[in-house]
């Protein structure tokens, strides 16, 4: 086909799309809906991924955590901590432990979770103040009563108090506060101010719970992350022999991939749910396009009479359907990417915005005008004309 008659066949599908606007453009929806549900739920799944990464990466990549997976075979106690604060490549512990309590100040009170630790913990999380100091050594051994308060907890208890100097309630217990944190934010879904700071030996007592499930550790920079992986598992490793599957040490790097990979898993499956709608629009496409070949029977009769050959009614139809899906598609992607920029304004949710999937997602609804349009296409090619003539 020459460039005329390329050019005289979109004209006519143009033409043919003007005269039956509402049946084309419910035609289109099936492939609109499916270009831009692909493009928001990729954006919305990969922002998500990022976001991840960065939160996960702003804590440090020379971080190294150990976890204890089951608190009753393995079983942590504070003198054993020593013998990480001995190891080369670890710079400073923090061993945890956690619980939730209720904290009272005068008419105000919130559920907190509480974080029982030692002076390392604000350098190895790499926290920082906004009032007061943080916790001493001193007050860990003596067993002191005071605590630091994260952001949101300091502002749900002290609307318009100074809290510094101030004494809380926890589980009727009276603590005095001695700092409050910056705000860090939510990580991982778990918002990291409503939380209470308080000493190790303190919060044991107080959460009657000796046993830390937690223990965050320093390298001294980020080449002996490694190195010092390994040594804190030949530590464990000597105090708990064939115990390895009740506890783990991970650095950021390792929570990154696994964090990543189960991101792009979601993001893959999100764009494989939306995908499933541009076919549901290709067969929409198909199934119009079949009606149209119904209607028009007699105007294909009359154009092989005058001498269009095959070819030439195939490609019209074909290009008819192409038509439809490319404007389909055009809209579907300037759909995707405005309702992909109201979640990013009107929700805290990040959206990241890839080239290659909006590409990718067009020329899927540009595909699916030749699959879907084949079929339709040949069918009207094969009409006999004498007996299309004949067709009322």
């Amino acid at each position: 086909m020459t460039g005329l008659n390329l050019l005289e066949s979109i004209k006519m599908a143009l033409k043919s799309i003007k005269g039956n606007k509402l049946r084309a453009f419910l035609t289109m929806l099936g492939i609109i809906i499916g270009v831009a549900s692909v493009i928001t739920l990729v954006g919305v799944g990969q922002g998500s991924s990022n976001s991840v990464t960065e939160e996960i990466g702003s804590l440090g990549t020379n971080l190294l955590t150990l976890s204890v997976t089951d608190t009753e075979s393995v079983q942590l106690k504070e003198d054993q901590l020593d013998q990480f604060n001995e190891l080369n490549g670890i710079s400073e512990v923090a061993p945890i432990v956690s619980g939730r309590v209720t904290t009272k100040y005068g008419e105000n009170s919130t559920q907190v979770s509480i974080t029982g630790t030692t002076s390392s913990y604000l350098n190895v999380r790499d926290l920082s103040l906004s009032q007061g100091r943080f916790l001493s050594d001193m007050e860990n051994e003596l067993r002191q009563k005071v605590v630091v308060l994260g952001s949101d907890t300091a502002s749900t208890l002290f609307p318009r108090t100074n809290p510094i100097g101030e004494s809380v309630q926890i589980n009727g217990v009276s603590f005095k506060v001695i700092g409050v944190l910056e705000s860090v934010g939510s990580s991982l879904g778990t918002s990291g101010d409503s939380v209470i700071i308080a000493p190790l030996s303190t919060t044991q007592r107080l959460t009657k719970s000796t046993t830390i499930s937690t223990i965050y550790l320093k390298a001294q920079d980020e080449q002996m992350v490694d190195r010092a992986k390994f040594q804190v598992q030949g530590v464990m490793t000597t105090l708990f022999p064939n115990l390895s599957d009740y506890y783990s040490v991970s650095s950021q790097e390792d929570l990154m991939e696994t964090m990543s990979s189960v991101s792009d898993t979601m993001t893959v499956m999100l764009g494989g749910i939306a995908s499933i709608s541009l076919l549901v629009g290709g067969i929409g496409v198909m199934n119009i396009m079949l009606v149209s070949v119904s209607e028009r029977t007699k105007e294909i009769g009359i154009r092989k009479a005058i001498g269009a050959n095959r070819k030439s009614i195939l490609l019209q139809f074909l290009i008819e359907a192409v038509v439809l899906s490319v404007i389909g598609g055009l809209i579907g992607v300037a759909l995707g990417l405005g309702i992909s920029k109201l979640i990013e304004v009107f929700s805290s949710l990040a959206i990241s915005y890839s080239p290659t999937v909006t590409l990718a997602a067009f020329l899927f609804s540009f595909a699916i005008g030749i699959i879907f349009g084949v079929f339709p296409a040949n069918k009207a090619s094969k009409l006999n004309p004498i007996q299309a003539l004949r067709q009322e």
